[in-house]
């Protein structure tokens, strides 16, 4: 028998893969009754050094990712996810994905993307490695 989750947690930023593993997480949630998080993570090592000292500036990155999760949470509910909630977190995604945010909304299944949009996470082997090897939970990693 297949296994059913209780919470699903996917990380999105809008990567292809990022976006293939928003729609498995979607489907996944409507096939078990599931609660979605959709997180996204804010990363300084996308500022500069003084845009990151800057608190306005920060303060504006992070309303601006807060409005765009937002709309991954609308497309969530209008393709028939009952309970999708959103969690913003800063700092190096997978690290605080795996250290904060899971412990924080405890999770039984993180659906991540194995290629990050930018940076140097874009390879698997980075981000979506770390992940799947220290999450404490089941990982699905979409391609």
């Amino acid at each position: 028998m297949a296994k059913t989750f209780k919470r699903i947690l996917v990380g999105v930023d809008d990567s292809a893969d990022a976006l293939l593993a928003f729609d498995y997480a979607i489907h996944q949630a409507k096939r078990d009754a599931a609660e979605l998080i959709i997180v996204s993570v804010l990363e300084h090592d996308d500022m500069n050094v003084y845009q990151a000292l800057d608190s306005d500036y920060v303060h504006g990155e992070r309303d601006e990712l807060k409005e765009h999760v937002q709309r991954y949470q609308q497309q969530a509910e209008d393709a028939g996810v009952a309970n999708a909630r959103m969690v913003i977190a800063e700092g190096e995604p997978g690290e605080t994905i795996v250290k904060n945010v899971i412990p924080h909304v405890q999770p039984d299944l993180l659906v991540i993307g194995s290629i990050a949009k930018k940076g140097v996470s874009r390879y698997f082997g980075s981000q979506a490695a770390y992940m799947a090897k220290y999450a404490p939970i089941s990982v699905m990693v979409v391609r």
